[in-house]
């Protein structure tokens, strides 16, 4: 944890409490504040931040559901730092790549990229090695989530690349959709809470009912489990080998979004569907969220690959020797 996070929460809590409904005004403001560099380390005249501060941040982010690409230029500014790539323009990064590294030129697409087009230059992997491309030397189109959000399609014919080695930018992609996804659920499940508090039917409070109290009961377990899952993610990513508390995070985020969102639209009923109503705006996003950067049967498939290939006894001493690890560096 970083000395300054509470300073941090507390600006980035006022800015997106204030953001308008313009793309460029917020994202200037949002850089303006600083929050796209808190995962710069401080030498590269970022901010210095760990990945719990990026949590906190992001799950607030969630919480509004902030449209605007702040984790992906946040962890794109970090990968470009650590290898050595250019800083220069407003960076983004690929859900998806197919195509070819050939020497220092790339052929191929990028699908997935969050507000691409607005993008100078996107980070992609291909061939084990991080790339970084102009978005200038792309043909682009337009594309869009279920929760109207730009996710861009970008295809490059032998195009300039500057590269470095690999990162795991989509494992780390797959984690900031987990952190911004703790932070819309917890929002959904007290939009829920209080809807059923203040809602009349038959007499009483929906509340009062021992079937809804249930649902909700379940939805707040499934948001507990995803808090735990992203801190216990945030904590490995910290200590530098990540990739499965991030799957089994992403995994276990899948599955309550799905257990989360069922539960917030049945207990408000119609009026959780109309325009001006505030969850729909979480809940799209979290649907659009569970399909990025890894769905339930990618990231059940590759755990249980990785966990099989293993071998069954050898699966609780991992999980043990992976637990102490990350309890000595917090000791």
């Amino acid at each position: 944890m970083s000395d300054n996070r509470d300073m941090v929460v507390d600006t980035a809590a006022r800015l997106f409490a204030a953001l308008g409904s313009d793309y460029a005004t917020n994202i200037a403001e949002v850089e303006a504040a600083g929050l796209t560099d808190l995962l710069l380390p401080a030498d590269d005249g970022g901010f210095g931040g760990d990945w719990g501060d990026a949590a906190a941040v992001l799950a607030l982010a969630g919480a509004h559901a902030v449209a605007l690409p702040l984790g992906e230029v946040m962890l794109a500014r970090r990968l470009a730092a650590a290898g050595g790539l250019s800083l220069n323009g407003r960076l983004t990064i690929a859900g998806a790549t197919q195509g070819r590294l050939t020497g220092d030129s790339f052929t191929g697409t990028l699908s997935q990229v969050p507000w691409g087009l607005e993008a100078d230059a996107v980070l992609a992997e291909a061939d084990g090695r991080l790339l970084r491309l102009a978005v200038a030397d792309a043909r682009a189109a337009r594309a869009i989530n279920p929760a109207g959000e730009p996710r861009d399609t970008l295809v490059f014919e032998r195009a300039p690349a500057t590269s470095a080695s690999e990162a795991g930018l989509f494992a780390q992609g797959a984690l900031l959709r987990v952190l911004q996804s703790a932070g819309a659920l917890d929002a959904a499940l007290k939009l829920s809470v209080d809807y059923v508090n203040g809602r009349q039917q038959f007499g009483r409070a929906l509340a009062a009912f021992q079937a809804v109290q249930q649902l909700l009961s379940q939805f707040a377990v499934e948001v507990a489990a995803v808090r735990a899952a992203a801190a216990g993610a945030c904590e490995a990513a910290d200590a530098g080998d990540a990739a499965f508390e991030i799957g089994a995070a992403k995994l276990r985020t899948n599955i309550a979004i799905g257990v989360g969102t069922a539960a917030a639209h049945q207990v408000h009923g119609a009026i959780g569907f109309t325009q001006d109503y505030s969850l729909h705006p979480l809940t799209r996003r979290l649907w659009s969220w569970r399909s990025e950067f890894g769905n339930d049967a990618y990231w059940a498939v590759r755990l249980g690959h990785e966990i099989t290939a293993q071998g069954a006894d050898a699966f609780w001493p991992q999980v043990v020797a992976r637990t102490d690890r990350l309890n000595r560096r917090a000791s």
